[in-house]
């Protein structure tokens, strides 16, 4: 199935409105952030029922048992076994399971904005391709009512869509935050890809870093 995205529309509102799992449409179109855009063509999972829409992705750590998993994040071995289609309760350090969500934590992020002031030349066309955004989202955030610009006028560009960042976790999880490591962003790196990469959560890292925005540079170094 093929969804287009509309103006306003979020990864978790779309996977609630064809009641998948978000996580299921960031794997199938290989997102790396939760940024969409107007008139993007999504594919949508087939919501079926040994794949339910609420759930989340764990990847097996050492030491982890069906039992301490399941303990974990508050539901039974049964429901993963079944869950999972496993043929025996024997796990691989790496194996990734679907894990039932027992709660739903949305955080919303504004998006973030500078200010450009336009030159002799420019052009809304211009500038949604220098800044990799539309021309109807420059329309939109600076309430034009048309495409016309003038020298020396001051326009909103957007440098980050709003983030819906969803956490999804058992009642009784508690994450062991008396370790971590240091992490080097590199071109193309984004909050969420990194998260995934060390199994952790984007709002993880935003809070242990005292991140302000979603916004990443070359070269900076996170706290994981």
């Amino acid at each position: 199935m093929q969804y287009t995205v509309k103006a306003g529309d979020t990864i978790y509102g779309i996977s609630k409105q064809f009641g998948v799992s978000a996580m299921d449409i960031y794997n199938l179109n290989n997102l790396t952030s939760s940024n969409i855009r107007v008139g993007q063509v999504l594919k949508i999972p087939t919501n079926q029922s040994t794949n339910p829409s609420n759930m989340f992705m764990y990847t097996v750590k050492k030491g982890d048992s069906l039992y301490s998993i399941a303990k974990i994040y508050n539901t039974t071995v049964d429901e993963i076994i079944k869950l999972n289609n496993l043929k025996s309760t024997n796990l691989s350090i790496g194996q990734t399971l679907r894990i039932p969500e027992t709660n739903i934590t949305v955080t919303t992020m504004p998006p973030s904005f500078t200010s450009y002031t336009v030159k002799k030349g420019d052009s809304l066309y211009s500038l949604a391709k220098k800044y990799g955004i539309s021309v109807d989202t420059i329309i939109m955030d600076n309430a034009l009512n048309s495409t016309n610009l003038s020298i020396g006028q001051v326009l909103k560009i957007r440098t980050g869509d709003t983030t819906e960042i969803e956490e999804c976790f058992g009642t009784s999880y508690n994450p062991n935050t008396s370790s971590g490591t240091t992490y080097t962003v590199k071109r193309g790196d984004s909050l969420y890809s990194i998260a995934k990469k060390f199994n952790t959560t984007v709002s993880n890292i935003i809070s242990k870093n005292n991140l302000v925005s979603t916004n990443l540079s070359i070269g900076q170094i996170l706290r994981i």
